[in-house]
């Protein structure tokens, strides 16, 4: 038997108003003058403006050109703004982008060079070998769990290739999950997000690594997803509608909570490992200019099927069983779950239509999922498919 090692250290504070708990935090880590990086869409909503007023005592600047995914400009400019407010925290407010970058800039307030030159499949990769400045996270949506995260993913600009940055150093000191914060989001972006966390969940699960924490960890995240993702997506269609009472709804506050505990367990349970859904997600989203989130909602019944078709039944016909079981599903072939994550995927409106058309590009991480000969022509049959699907939509049934 090999030796593992298991690692769940971060500390978390969940439930609704934690976010008040920040300021205390960081005056006990004798924080003055920290940087609120976040993205443009927070920054034009009140939130932001509350938020900061539950930092008494704190001179905090705010760095918010972040959009879409993130690339090494936003980084560099956030550097730069992190220098300029002579800051000595940083606070990750917002989805994944936001997190990722935040991350970025704390590693590069220390550290020498380009931001993707510490990137783990650089050729002369610089190590992150510096304390970065205390940092700590709030999440705005329950998809990427980046705010439990050891990584962040920032894109060139000018290839838009998704770069990976990854280091125990990135883990927040701690994390502030507030569901209050996530009660208005709009009906895609929480399908979309809530698709992301759902692809960490199936694919940590089914992963050949050895962590069986990870394994029950996303078995219970896809519990929880399972029970609170569609009603999460009616109630932000409701709102949407003009139901505004239940943005204080107390029955939605706690699916919203739910949705960021299956989140945050996702991001915990693939440090395990992912799969092909997002080796080739990565890709999609570069070729059609997608939401993360959004492609893996595309990809994922089109992985599944793959996996179910292309390995072994008896292999993962118990795996895909126990996953079917926590949707508590009456019949568990590996069949009936796919079917199921592709009744989700669609939740949102998923199949939106993209300007890019006819662009192919390689996934830089395919080559650590494409096992054995015969395979590669089927997954590049899988991706134009899923292409396709993000192109022009889904075809009627």
């Amino acid at each position: 038997m090999t030796i593992s090692r298991f690692s769940f250290p971060t500390t978390i504070h969940f439930g609704p108003g934690a976010r008040k708990l920040v300021a205390d935090h960081l005056h006990g880590q004798a924080v003055k003058r920290p940087l609120i990086v976040t993205d443009r869409g927070i920054a034009a909503l009140p939130l932001l403006k509350a938020f900061v007023a539950d930092l008494p005592g704190l001179d905090a600047g705010i760095y918010s050109e972040i959009w879409g995914n993130p690339v090494k400009s936003q980084v560099d400019n956030g550097v730069a703004a992190y220098r300029a407010h002579r800051a000595d925290a940083v606070i990750g407010l917002g989805g994944g982008a936001a997190l990722d970058v935040a991350k970025a800039i704390a590693v590069m307030a220390t550290h020498p060079g380009d931001v993707l030159e510490y990137a783990w499949d650089h050729p002369q990769v610089r190590p992150i070998d510096q304390p970065i400045p205390h940092f700590i996270a709030l999440p705005t949506t329950a998809g990427t769990g980046s705010e439990v995260g050891r990584s962040s993913v920032v894109s060139d600009d000018a290839t838009h290739v998704k770069k990976i940055i990854f280091s125990p150093v990135l883990l927040a000191k701690c994390v502030f999950a507030d569901p209050e914060l996530t009660v208005d989001l709009p009906p895609a972006i929480t399908a979309a997000t809530g698709m992301d966390a759902l692809t960490h969940l199936v694919e940590a699960y089914l992963s050949k690594g050895f962590q069986p924490l990870c394994d029950g960890i996303a078995l219970q995240g896809l519990r929880l997803l399972a029970d609170n993702l569609e009603p999460c997506v009616n109630f932000a269609r409701r709102i949407a509608a003009g139901e505004t009472a239940l943005l204080n709804d107390e029955e939605h506050r706690e699916a919203r909570g739910m949705m960021l505990n299956a989140a945050m367990m996702g991001g915990v349970a693939f440090q395990k490992g992912l799969g092909v859904t997002h080796s080739l997600a990565h890709a999609l989203s570069t070729v059609c200019d997608l939401h993360h989130g959004l492609a893996n909602g595309i990809m994922i019944p089109y992985a599944m099927g793959f996996n179910h078709d292309n390995t072994r039944r008896e292999a993962v016909a118990a795996y895909f069983a126990a996953m079917a079981n926590e949707w508590e599903m009456l019949r568990f072939e590996p069949a009936d779950f796919v079917a199921q994550g592709d009744r989700v995927a669609v939740l949102g409106d998923c199949a939106w239509k993209s300007k890019r058309t006819g662009q192919i590009a390689e996934s830089p991480f395919a080559q650590f999922f494409t096992f054995r000969e015969g395979r590669i022509a089927a997954i590049v049959e899988m991706f134009d498919t899923a292409t396709a699907v993000a192109v022009h939509g889904r075809p009627a049934a």
